[in-house]
Parts: C-alpha cells; structure tokens; sequence
C-alpha cells in the first residue's frame, strides 16, 4: 500500500497533503481567491505557482499530492513538475476520475465540471491520467461518490477497478453532501472476488461539517486510509472569514485560524491524511503550523460548538460562487 511511506515517514507534515483543486484552474468556489491568486490567471501564471506550491509543500515534509481530471490542468502540472525531478521517489500521488472539466479555463462558464460515474468515463479517463502521470500514479479515485452513484452497483466498473488494482494502482473513492457517512458505508461493502475495492476513502470533514466522523472511523477500522478534504471549507475557515470561536481560539495559541481549523482535524485518530487546499506558499506555511497547535479542553469545546447540521452546510457551499 503507497501510504505506508506515508507512516513510515518521520516528518510531522507527513499527515499534510496537498491538494491541487485552487490552483489547476482559474476558477473555483474558494473564498478570497481574488487575493489569493495573480489577476491573469493564464495557464503558465498557474502552472508557475503549482511548482512553487509543490517545491515549497515537499521541502517541508509533505509527501501526498491529490489531483483529479476535474482539477483542469492539476494532473498535466503535477506530471511537469515530477518529470522534472525524476529523483522524488518517496511521494504518493493521487488523482480521481468521474468528473469532466468543461470551463474551457474560463471563470464564468455555466458549468465547470460534468458528473459521470460509468465505464466509459471511468475508461477515457483513466487512459487521460495514464497519459499523464503514467506509473507515478499510486491512488485512483471515484470523485464525489453519493449513496445513489451508480459507481456503487457496477459490477463491470468494479472489474475494470480491481484490474486497475492488480496492476498496482490502489483503489478509492471521494464523497460529498449531506450523505456522506451512507456513501461511505455503501463503498465499504464493495467487493470484488470477495475482497474489499476500496483502500481509501476521501471525505469532507472539518470544525463546521462534522457528520462524516463515526463512518470514517468505521473505514479507518476496515483498514483503509482516510484522506480529509476541504478541511477548511472552502476558506470559510480562514482570516478573515472564520467565525469569532475560531479566530479567539487562533489568537490564544499565536497562530493562524487555518493551522487551528486543520490541527482540529489532526487530533482524530482515524485521519491518516488532511489535505492543504493552498493557492500560496505563505496559506501553505501557515497551514502546516497545524501540525505544533496544542489545543486544550476548553478550546475543544468552543470549536466544536460551530458544527452545523450537514444539509445546512452543503447548502451554503452549493452557494458559494465560482470565483
């Protein structure tokens, strides 16, 4: 299993990953991206900064990088930057298939992405990835599996995933919505000859949506890694937007409300790995201060106290504006 160099690693940043969703497109629902990113976001401007991300992230410890074919050009950046560096051997990368991106590198298009769980897609894109990344690619990932995906009943696309398995890839899958936990123990009841699919689950977890919590530890039990993503929901998480618990709890401790928002994250024992959704080195410094907060009791209690029901959360990020 790729992740055991991730266990094995001796940096407290390996539990960090890096995420590439901001910064392989010009647009996306993150807020203050306006800040966060040049004004012309031209190809080369975002290919530039996905090097300096991954260049500063490995040179601090952090050892999983996560793309997807929905990410825009995410896989093509990441490919570049290792066919530069052809002596990394100890990173794991990941990326995930069933969306399509359709913006055409455009912030206001109708729509950004294209859901489609089936063989086909599963087919196209997994030879787009192999393109590529080629054998870099160690995780492959159904993205944003919900109780309904058809992902969870195709007995073909989960032939055409356990071949994929035998070859050396590992096996996942993401979730999203307010259903996450019903997903996530639907995919854990997949098998294939008998034997479990999946080896990772991917999950939106963080200090305002909390529902996933008891399925993840089921899956973590089942023995698969758990990948924690949008651990700081979609920058509502971070200066200047975190709600006032967060930000008295970051200036008791010094630090930022992001490393607060991700350390909270980091103290559950079934996270084996929280991504960083950084469009910056500094946001991605700041985040990995996450790994040296101290939270105490009465911290941990105020922060708790921001949990929102789940259909209350995801309808606020569905309304989130692609920036």
């Amino acid at each position: 299993m790729p992740f055991a160099r991730l266990a094995s690693a001796t940096t407290p940043t390996c539990h960090i990953g890096l995420g590439l969703a901001a910064v392989g497109r010009p647009g996306y629902i993150n807020l203050g991206r306006e800040q966060d990113l040049p004004e012309a976001r031209t190809v080369d401007a975002l290919r530039t900064r996905t090097h300096e991300l991954l260049d500063a992230a490995y040179a601090q410890g952090v050892r999983y990088f996560d793309a997807a074919r929905s990410y825009g050009r995410s896989e093509e950046f990441l490919a570049d930057w290792l066919n530069t560096r052809p002596d990394i051997d100890d990173i794991v990368v990941g990326s995930k298939w069933g969306y399509t991106y359709t913006a055409g590198w455009t912030t206001d298009a109708e729509k950004h992405e294209v859901k489609d769980h089936s063989v086909q897609t599963y087919d196209r894109q997994r030879a787009e990835t192999a393109e590529l990344l080629g054998d870099r690619l160690d995780l492959y990932q159904i993205h944003s599996v919900t109780p309904d995906s058809p992902a969870l009943t195709d007995k073909e696309l989960h032939a055409r995933l356990a071949e994929a398995a035998a070859a050396g890839v590992s096996i996942g899958f993401s979730t999203s919505g307010p259903a996450q936990a019903d997903a996530i123990r639907a995919a854990l009841a997949v098998t294939v000859d008998g034997e479990p699919l999946f080896r990772t689950v991917q999950s939106t977890y963080n200090a305002l949506e909390t529902s996933a919590a008891p399925a993840l530890a089921e899956a973590h039990d089942a023995g698969l890694t758990v990948i924690v993503k949008e651990g700081m929901a979609n920058g509502r998480l971070a200066d200047p937007y975190a709600p006032e618990a967060l930000r008295a709890v970051a200036a008791e401790t010094s630090l930022g409300a992001d490393a607060v928002a991700l350390a909270l994250i980091l103290r559950q024992p079934w996270a084996g790995v929280v991504l960083s959704g950084a469009a910056a080195t500094n946001q991605l410094a700041s985040n990995l201060h996450a790994a040296v907060v101290d939270l105490d009791e009465d911290q941990l209690a105020r922060l708790t106290g921001l949990a929102e029901e789940p259909q209350e959360y995801w309808e606020k990020r569905a309304g989130l504006p692609w920036h």
